[in-house]
């Protein structure tokens, strides 16, 4: 165990302050975690969705912690409550690992209705059992009125690294060649709650995406293909995925831009407020990396889950590249840059 006990040095200024973008998943919050807090925790796993971490050789666990603090709580598709049984469940199976316990600690502002808090605590059970988990321990504190937003929820989350993972999946896998999967449609998430919070009443509503995602990693593994890399792509989207672990890996990431599954409504409300698909939250897609023998496969079997029924292949690997890369190939057939997200686009999305 190791800490770094000296005062870190950031080159944060006396007049450096929190804003909204520190935790929007984009380039404020990745500065954040590789200068202060892996600075500080040299433990820290900070470029995986969970941490993996032995017990007792050759047994070892994937572990990990999230907080929703999203506006509204009550959105199409899902709420507060199944989001952060969902978050927690994801997260987990992105490492390869079958989740099993989880727990809840609820921030809750006084007044809050307690039919509101009912439903939540109910949705939670319902998601918890769809997803498999057990929740096994929490804890509530109440703050006063004003100070809290209605209700915050903070997890952690334990799951099983099985036998069946041969190769835990990790940016540090990620080679030339590898074929690029996305799970299902993406942007449905951002743009639910974006719809409810400018009063949109669409005809069909955009339902989020919110799901447990370990049915899916589950069947991968029985079918014997073995993830090379895999993250939810939750706050800043498919992009923010792929600049992480082209960064991480010091390559260069083509994706394609017409085959990346976008729902029309979704790719409508995006085009009105000015937003691209590639940088809005999901809660209930993952980006995956395989060989390419394994990649038609992979979708296939992804197509059979709901949710997974629009799964494509939408890139590959290219070329080393010393700060990383990522591209997208246009219907025109030019090139361009595929940024990581600057900035708070959905402030409270999850």
């Amino acid at each position: 165990m190791t800490y770094n006990l000296e005062c870190p040095v950031t080159g944060y200024k006396d007049t450096d302050v929190v804003t909204m973008a520190h935790g929007s998943g984009g380039e404020s919050m990745q500065k954040l975690i590789s200068e202060m807090f892996a600075k500080a925790y040299p433990d820290l796993q900070s470029d995986q969705d969970a941490a993996c971490v032995y017990i007792a050789e050759p047994k070892f666990i994937s572990f990990t912690t999230d907080s929703f603090v999203i506006d509204p709580i009550f959105f199409p598709g899902g709420d507060i409550g199944s989001l952060a049984v969902h978050g927690t469940v994801n997260d987990l199976a992105m490492r390869g690992s079958q989740p099993k316990y989880i727990s809840i600690a609820f921030i809750l502002e006084e007044g809050f209705p307690m039919k509101d808090l009912e439903r939540i605590v109910h949705s939670i059970a319902e998601a918890s059992a769809k997803a498999g988990v057990k929740v096994v321990t929490g804890d509530t504190k109440v703050v006063g009125r004003g100070q809290g937003h209605g209700i915050y929820i903070n997890t952690s989350g334990i799951g099983e690294i099985r036998a069946i993972t041969k190769i835990v999946p990790d940016v540090q896998n990620v080679g030339i060649g590898h074929k690029i999967i996305v799970s299902g449609d993406i942007g449905r998430h951002g743009m639910a709650i974006m719809s409810v919070r400018n009063g949109m009443e669409l005809d069909p509503p955009i339902l989020s995406d919110s799901a447990p995602l370990n049915g899916m990693v589950r069947e991968l593994y029985y079918d014997y293909i073995n993830p090379l890399c895999m993250r939810d792509a939750t706050r800043g989207g498919v992009a923010a995925v792929l600049n992480e672990i082209a960064r991480s890996a010091k390559l260069h990431i083509r994706i394609e831009e017409e085959k990346v599954p976008v729902d029309e409504n979704v790719r409508g409300l995006a085009e009105i407020l000015g937003l691209d698909p590639l940088h809005i939250a999901n809660e209930g897609r993952f980006v995956l990396f395989v060989k390419p023998e394994d990649a038609e496969k992979a979708v296939s079997i992804l197509q059979k889950f709901e949710g997974g029924e629009k799964a494509a292949i939408i890139g590959e690997v290219v070329a080393e590249h010393e700060k990383g890369l990522v591209t997208a190939k246009t219907l025109l057939g030019s090139e361009k840059p595929i940024h990581m997200p600057v900035g708070e686009i959905l402030p409270r999305i999850c």
